[in-house]
């Protein structure tokens, strides 16, 4: 349905529950049920007084603990009204009839949190569970159960079609069809933590990572939405395209097309997230309220209540305003300054209104002298800056040297200087020792001293242990299996940056010479396909666009006559465009769609670059490309039946290789240690551990190549329980 063009703005707001709200049910057009870490269920009905409103209608008791997912079963002869099967933290799964309120079915089983809820087609409950099982319910029974994940399950959703998706702390997705596993999405570089679907087009993931993924069934990435600065917890789709998201950041954000077009803050974290069938948003948040979000004008609150919720909401901000390093709720007021002050010249700090001000005692005079507003240094104005879309205290120009474009670093004042570090330093596909440097060149450049994890940070399932943004996230409940940091390792590393300009410029310059000799005129490229490769490389820079872009035969087929014919020492720019094109979701389904028909000029290339006389840009470009293949995963069988082919080719080339070279390299032998620990080949992990062992064992060997084989080996040992 369309919705109205207006901003989301506070419809109303559903109080009753006593704790943190956890999840949100959306029971048909006959209310709504949410769940508390106060234990309770609560059915809200539509108050048939007021337009827009809800009353509670009951509370459903029965859970020792709190309770998380929720999944709504319609009205049926058994249940006339309805009934609402529950998950929590007590490991059970309960099943309460809305017309009578009270519990009829304990489903026992889990030995850990009950995670995700779904409903299958013939009325039995699949639940989830931090125990790493799917578990299917049927009349209170457990009829089967199996294990999905390794590390913990984090939800479940079903499919139209009947199968189920899971989410898991291993960063992975799976599709299922019945026990069987059909498919493996890795993507994400941290526990995915919420599924929903998007009717007609595909599966929206939230992570841990920051992100949202909208994934085809066949395991494609469509579209990635960033701009949360915390882990996303839920996310959630309407008919109309929209899609709405929840974030340990308090913002519930809506995103069209991919782009966030509008950010609504809450008095706490987000916990989940819904759509109601006319397009209102419902946002379950952890100071207990329920509340409702409209586009529509006439269901938006009253003026009142709209004032009302910004006091709450600056007061909210005002408890964890800092000024001065100092918590401004915890500064003292004016009547501080009716106690003198011990020696000449000491000062206080108190709170006046949204501020912080300075006082200095003045011991002759026998007085507190006001010295001025307190302030956090550079940057802390609130204006902030804007990269991709989103602001930032600060986003720095970072100059790498060697030729290199200048790079986008940003960082939030509120953010772990070593966090952002790390994940810049992975984006930009750049050497981990770099790291210490980048740390340093963000607190220098922000007028921070001294950087330690805010204590008051805590992990954001089990609100326990402490947390600190961006490394991986794992509950403090006792889990079935030993983790570690690093391994086993699991999605992939992609080389995605590239100098679209300076690739054109180098093809544009081979064309040149080209066309000046005689015997190579015949290879070189017309002005029309010049500006066919450069219409190409527009629609690869066009990133936000992935999703709806696509590309001609002709575009593929011209890339392809280029990679065939153009001389050795010409083919790294025509390589480094593929590498770029494989990472576009219509550019890999067509080149995919070439080698399944028989033409697989992705291996011919590969032959061709590991010809001698070796060129070492066509390797460092070459290794790239194939590395970005493991991005899709219907490219895993083609990457799986030639692995040895191709680990073979480059260890003979390792003599050629640059410093660029060598951790491009490490990098495709990390990715292949996930992809056949996943895939259980024996022989092919054999011949990665050993490749990557010589890595290891190289003294001359930079740092971050060397930490790559490692964290390599460690994971196939993992994986194999070595």
């Amino acid at each position: 349905m369309a919705l109205d063009s207006g901003e989301f703005r506070l419809s109303c707001e559903l109080r009753g529950h006593e704790d943190d709200v956890r999840g949100i049910c959306i029971c048909g057009d006959v209310g709504i049920a949410t769940s508390s870490r106060d234990r309770t269920v609560r059915f809200w009905a539509p108050d048939p007084d007021k337009k827009n409103g809800y009353v509670l209608s009951k509370t459903l008791a029965g859970h020792s603990s709190f309770v998380g997912p929720l999944v709504w079963l319609p009205p049926s002869d058994r249940f006339p009204e309805g009934a609402i099967a529950s998950g929590g933290m007590d490991t059970l799964v309960l099943l309460s009839d809305l017309r009578t309120g009270q519990v009829v079915e304990t489903m026992r089983g889990h030995q850990y949190q009950v995670t995700g809820l779904a409903l299958d087609d013939n009325g039995d409950i699949i639940s989830s569970s931090m125990d790493c099982t799917i578990r299917r319910w049927r009349k209170g029974q457990a009829v089967e159960f199996w294990e999905a994940h390794q590390v913990a399950v984090q939800a479940v959703i079903k499919l139209p079609s009947g199968e189920f998706v899971t989410g898991s702390s291993d960063s992975t997705m799976k599709l299922w069809k019945g026990r069987t596993c059909l498919h493996t999405f890795v993507g994400h570089a941290d526990t995915v933590r919420g599924l929903a679907l998007l009717p007609g087009v595909g599966i929206l993931s939230a992570s841990h990572d920051c992100s949202i993924k909208l994934w085809t069934l066949t395991g494609q990435i469509l579209m990635e939405m960033m701009g949360h600065t915390s882990l996303v917890y839920s996310v959630a789709a309407h008919s109309s395209g929209l899609v709405a998201s929840g974030s340990e950041d308090c913002f519930l954000k809506i995103w069209r097309d991919g782009v966030c077009v509008q950010s609504i803050e809450h008095p706490a974290c987000v916990w989940d997230v819904k759509f109601l069938e006319n397009g209102d948003v419902v946002t379950a948040c952890s100071d207990g309220a329920v509340r409702i979000w409209t586009s529509h004008g006439d269901r938006i609150s009253d003026p009142h209540a709209l004032e009302a919720y910004a006091v709450e909401l600056s007061q909210y901000k005002n408890s964890r305003k800092k000024v001065g390093g100092l918590k401004l709720m915890d500064l003292p007021g004016l009547e501080a300054l009716q106690v003198p002050g011990t020696i000449n010249g000491q000062t206080i700090v108190i709170r006046e209104g949204d501020n912080g001000v300075a006082y200095s005692w003045n011991s002759q005079e026998l007085k507190w002298e006001k010295i001025g507003e307190v302030v956090d240094g550079p940057g802390d104005t609130g204006n902030g800056q804007v990269s991709d879309g989103v602001r930032y205290d600060y986003v720095f120009d970072v100059d790498i040297g060697d030729g290199e474009p200048i790079r986008k670093l940003p960082y939030n004042l509120s953010d772990n200087p070593y966090a952002v570090a790390d994940k810049w330093l992975l984006k930009e596909n750049l050497p981990l020792s770099y790291r210490q440097q980048v740390v340093e060149f963000i607190l220098q450049n922000t007028g921070q001293r001294n950087s330690v994890p805010d204590p008051s940070l805590r992990d954001p399932f089990t609100g326990s242990s402490a947390y600190i943004p961006g490394e991986p996230s794992f509950s403090t409940v006792s889990a079935p299996k030993p983790t570690f940091k690093h391994i086993p390792k699991k999605g992939m590393l992609l080389f995605d940056s590239a100098q679209f300009d300076g690739i054109l410029k180098k093809i544009s310059e081979f064309n040149t010479k080209l066309q000046s000799n005689m015997e190579q005129k015949p290879l070189s490229l017309s002005e029309l396909e010049l500006s066919r490769l450069a219409a190409i490389v527009q629609v690869l820079k066009d990133t936000s666009h992935y999703h709806s872009s696509s590309f001609a035969d002709a575009d593929i087929t011209l890339l392809f006559n280029l990679l065939k014919s153009w001389p050795l020492a010409m083919m790294f720019p025509v390589i480094d465009t593929l590498r770029m094109f494989i990472l576009h979701p219509d550019g890999a389904s067509l080149l995919l769609k070439h080698i399944e028909s028989g033409n697989d000029v992705l291996m011919e290339t590969f032959k061709k670059a590991m010809m001698s006389p070796v060129q070492p840009a066509n390797i460092l470009t070459i290794i790239r490309a194939v590395t970005n293949l493991f991005r899709h995963s219907f490219f895993f069988p083609w990457l799986q039946s030639h692995c040895s082919e191709i680990l073979d080719g480059l260890s003979n080339c390792v003599p050629t290789f640059n410093k660029n070279a060598h951790l491009s390299y490490a990098t495709l032998i990390l990715n292949y240690s996930v992809l056949l620990s996943e895939l259980k080949d024996k022989d092919g992990q054999a011949q990665v551990l050993s490749a990557a062992l010589e890595i290891a064992e190289d003294a001359n060997q930079d740092a971050d190549s060397r930490f790559r084989a490692l964290v390599a080996i460690g994971s196939l040992m993992r994986n194999n329980r070595c």
